[in-house]
């Protein structure tokens, strides 16, 4: 199951889990475009709508996998919001929308899919299941304009690391991929938000972000599905709370 999978990195992710051999839930808020990518995709994805900032929603998507399904081995919790201002003209509509989804949405949807995995965890003592979270090099440090933004995904990296100490005795591991800068069409308002507030043309500032990556340019979300991949692996059985860095040399932990 992966949350914001109609479009952009959650979209990538699903393509690649179906070419691994899975079978994919698009959750989305839009289900019409939900609908659409699972046919873009094939016979191995379904669409099914969520609201992360909605208790009954998140309930109801959860169900709604289990009975397709049979249960969810892989939670993507990437539904996820952007805004950008400087802290004196922060409105607390914004605050409140991004923290619902960022923050809410992320640890919710988690409790909701980890309730379902560890029933099945108690049934089956060979079950595993996989819980990855998105962060963001947002989440390492402060940043002038996103303020409430970079909180919000610091909140994603601590959840995750509460989540995965608590969860691994249900062999649920819980780890989290932070991207850096990534393209994509969510970059158009990013940077129409940057040219506001820093006086600059269209395009600017997402040529500057791109020249500023040590790899040489800005990521895309076909980078960051190797980890994902890793993530809900045999592979990473052994790794508990941490949170990756993919984002071309932008941040080193």
């Amino acid at each position: 199951m992966v949350t914001g999978a109609a479009r952009g990195i959650g979209r990538a992710f699903a393509e690649t889990y179906v070419r691994e051999g899975a079978r994919v839930a698009i959750a989305d808020i839009d289900e019409d475009r939900a609908n659409e990518t699972a046919s873009d995709i094939g016979d191995q994805a379904f669409a099914v709508r969520i609201d992360v900032t909605d208790g009954a929603s998140i309930t109801a998507a959860v169900k709604a996998v289990e009975e397709r399904a049979g249960g969810i081995d892989i939670l993507v919790n990437n539904a996820a919001l952007f805004d950008a201002a400087p802290i004196v003209d922060i409105t607390r509509e914004s605050y409140d929308r991004l923290f619902a989804v960022n923050v809410h949405g992320v640890l919710f949807t988690l409790q909701a899919v980890a309730h379902s995995m560890i029933a099945r965890s108690e049934a089956d003592p060979d079950w595993r299941g996989k819980i990855i979270n998105m962060a963001s090099q947002a989440g390492r440090r402060g940043e002038p304009l996103v303020a409430v933004y970079c909180a919000t995904k610091a909140a994603v990296i601590s959840l995750t690391q509460s989540a995965g100490l608590d969860l691994i005795k249900h062999r649920i591991n819980v780890n989290a991929i932070a991207p850096g800068v990534v393209d994509g069409e969510h970059w158009d308002g990013v940077d129409a938000l940057f040219a506001k507030y820093e006086n600059r043309p269209m395009g600017e500032k997402k040529r500057l972000v791109g020249d500023a990556v040590p790899y040489g340019r800005m990521g895309r979300a076909d980078d960051l599905t190797g980890m994902a991949i890793f993530l809900a692996s045999a592979e990473s059985d052994y790794v508990v709370a941490q949170t990756y860095n993919v984002d071309g040399g932008n941040w080193m932990s």
